[in-house]
């Protein structure tokens, strides 16, 4: 199970290790503040999926230098990544975007900026600005897709239909925008088969990189309610490596694939429990 990692592609890149600093803006989501919805996607934990960035009360810059104490030791290359994480970070006024984006990529151990967002929040403007910010360092935009399954992007409650997908994959392309998608293996109610189709479409539709990502359930979302209903079950750890030993096998080698698993805070995980053992899991990836 050959693939190519993230963490070769950044050394290719950038000529050695680059690390991904994790940032909460202060964003929203439509998914959150009525415009969509106000629950979020179901799976989606009060942190907007960035429960691992700096508190959003201290600036971008003082983020990231907090970041940088964090990973002090592991790192010696000096060459960061400043990954807008939380929420959806796009979806604010242009010029507050253009501020927040060059705070970041301003800073001098700053080699690139990653942006996690919806397919759905990618006006003009916007992506003239991210244009504009990839001709001076390295712009990722990251999309959080999931599935292209109707009735499962109904039941998570994403909010948009897969071409709205296909439309924003095709303007960050003709940006000349490195695009990274975000699929979760596992959701209720799918199939190996269903899971595989995903992945299939997406490496057909113009991508750079995948993120896989293991179903979590967590606390206080709608999707625990579910779970302790006995609605679905979630993936046990051998059926989760034979799912993802097939999906690496049909991704194309030019396709950066830039995570194969995930872990939630572990004290907000309901199941599956046996992806709180990062070690674990890794390893077992790693012999596969």
């Amino acid at each position: 199970m050959k693939y190519y990692s993230l963490n070769k592609y950044l050394r290719d890149t950038f000529g050695d290790k680059v690390y991904k600093i994790s940032l909460n803006a202060g964003f929203t989501c439509p998914n959150r503040d009525g415009k969509i919805g106000t629950r979020g996607c179901i799976f989606c934990s009060q942190g907007g999926s960035g429960d691992f960035a700096e508190s959003p009360d201290l600036s971008i810059t003082e983020q990231i230098e907090k970041g940088k104490e964090t990973v002090a030791g592991k790192i010696k290359s000096e060459k960061y990544i400043a990954y807008f994480q939380a929420y959806t970070n796009t979806y604010a006024p242009v010029e507050t975007l253009r501020e927040k984006y060059y705070e970041a990529i301003n800073h001098k151990d700053i080699v690139a900026l990653s942006v996690a967002t919806r397919p759905d929040c990618l006006g003009d403007d916007v992506l003239k600005l991210l244009e504009e910010i990839n001709n001076i360092k390295p712009v990722f935009v990251e999309l959080g897709l999931q599935t292209i399954h109707q009735k499962t992007a109904e039941y998570i409650r994403r909010g948009y239909t897969l071409d709205v997908y296909d439309e924003a994959v095709k303007k960050l392309k003709q940006a000349g925008i490195n695009t990274v998608v975000h699929i979760i293996l596992g959701l209720p109610g799918e199939t190996k088969a269903d899971m595989l189709e995903t992945v299939r479409y997406v490496c057909q539709s113009g991508i750079d990189g995948i993120k896989l990502q293991l179903l979590h359930v967590l606390k206080n979302t709608d999707l625990e309610k579910d779970y302790h209903a006995g609605k679905f079950r979630t993936l046990e750890f051998d059926a989760y490596l034979d799912i993802l030993k097939s999906c690496v096998d049909i991704i194309p080698d030019n396709i950066v694939i830039h995570r194969l698993t995930g872990d939630g805070a572990k004290k907000d995980l309901i199941s599956p429990l046996w992806s709180a053992d990062k070690k674990k899991v890794l390893n077992a990836i790693n012999k596969l």
